[in-house]
């Protein structure tokens, strides 16, 4: 019997000419042209829900090419990633006004999978910076387009 997962990991992609993640005011990330990527990690994820994901985003065509279409991937633009954990964007809002939080995933959890997803990029040949997981960040992000896109790994199970 199949069990429909409720909160999956999820991505927000914004393809970017430049983006970059500050603590402190001092930078711990900084890319050019490429994708910054907001990550969520829910309770029930597991290796292969950051699998998929990293898989996706690296082929997903969002970059232009020389007739401006969007028909090239953020390897064909040899483009880098910034990675950012994200729990709020697993926010349950759905009573009241005070988002919850419950569904996201603890850190003794969420890092090894935020940690995995980043791995993955690496192993598909794309740079990666990132954030520092559970920090107090400031991200700066020229998103060219705009174009921003949500990804989950709801798509990849049956409805």
């Amino acid at each position: 019997m199949y069990i429909r997962k409720v909160f999956v990991m999820i991505a927000v992609i914004q393809r970017v000419s430049s983006g970059e993640v500050k603590i402190h005011g001092k930078s711990r990330g900084r890319i050019g042209a490429g994708l910054v990527i907001l990550l969520g990690v829910a309770e029930d994820d597991e290796t292969h829900d950051a699998d998929w994901l990293a898989e996706k985003i690296v082929g997903l065509r969002v970059f232009e090419d020389d007739q401006e279409k969007m028909n090239l991937s953020i390897k064909d633009v040899d483009g880098k990633a910034l990675v950012i954990s994200q729990f709020t964007l697993l926010a349950d809002y759905k009573r009241g006004r005070r988002p919850g939080f419950i569904k996201a995933a603890k850190p003794d959890k969420a890092v090894p999978l935020y940690e995995h997803f980043m791995d993955q990029l690496w192993i598909k040949d794309i740079q990666v910076e990132q954030g520092e997981f559970g920090a107090e960040m400031q991200v700066q992000i020229i998103n060219e387009g705009p174009v921003t896109m949500v990804l989950d790994s709801t798509v990849k199970y049956p409805r």
